[in-house]
């Protein structure tokens, strides 16, 4: 079956990718087909976001050594099956650098640990019968995940991940993460600006030096906007109303996720 043509079969795999679910060799072809499909690729990410609220329910907790362990025997295995193919000559199987394989988004198995507690909290309140008040706060933060309408990978001249851009249309908020190590001096500010095809760059807003900033913005902002892009721009950007003055530090395709 061509999933390409299946958009919620599409999201189905992406949510399960991003849940920790998809193993094995299904999980390979998923991340084959990603590296290729920009629309398979948000939808992963637009899963990874929602999924990652869940976390703040949970209280922190140190992982047990044979976590570390088991993680240890995973690099370690990972390290000798790269060294056998690059001894055979044989390309490895997921291409080294690039945004897919540099961002911290995928640690799906994380996700589905922490899923997997959560069922278990709340199978244990049930059994119990003091489930009520865990689940309204379990509902209650999954309905206040925030919407997303499209995302962007924001990258540099050798591709390397700097910030993801999410557009949440029920808030009217654009929200971008720092996922690189990029920052700019006390003097520089950074500037976001979308690209429509035949007209000229327009401002969206310039980020503070948080690792999450939240700009405002509408719909029709996003809408028929091919390309986002970063200039490195004087404390606090261009006067209004004017074009980028610096150089374009980060670029990335702004894509509308599956319905």
């Amino acid at each position: 079956m061509n999933i390409q043509n299946n958009s919620a079969l599409m999201d189905q795999l992406a949510a399960s990718y991003a849940l920790g679910t998809l193993r094995g060799g299904a999980r390979r072809r998923f991340e084959a087909l990603a590296r290729d499909n920009a629309t398979l690729r948000a939808a992963a990410l637009v899963w990874q976001s929602r999924l990652s609220s869940v976390a703040e329910l949970q209280p922190l907790e140190a992982p047990s050594p044979a976590v570390w362990k088991r993680i240890e025997n995973l690099v370690r295995a990972d390290k000798e099956a790269r060294a056998m193919q690059a001894a055979r000559g044989a390309a490895p199987p997921v291409a080294a650098g690039g945004w897919w394989s540099s961002l911290g988004l995928w640690r799906g198995g994380a996700a589905a640990g922490l899923i997997a507690t959560v069922a278990a909290i709340v199978v244990g309140l049930n059994v119990n019968g003091r489930l009520s008040g865990q689940v309204n706060e379990l509902t209650a933060k999954l309905t206040a995940t925030p919407e997303i309408e499209y995302v962007a990978v924001l990258t540099d001249d050798k591709a390397s991940a700097s910030l993801l851009v999410t557009f949440d249309p029920k808030n009217k908020t654009l929200v971008l993460k720092r996922v690189g190590g990029f920052r700019e001096q006390p003097d520089k500010s950074l500037e976001l600006w979308a690209l429509p095809p035949g007209a000229a760059p327009k401002s969206l807003g310039v980020l503070n030096a948080d690792p999450v900033v939240r700009l405002a913005a509408a719909g029709t902002d996003m809408r028929q906007v091919p390309t986002l892009a970063i200039t490195l721009e004087p404390k606090g950007g261009v006067p209004p109303g004017s074009g980028p003055t610096g150089p374009v530090l980060f670029k990335g395709a702004l894509i509308e996720t599956p319905k």
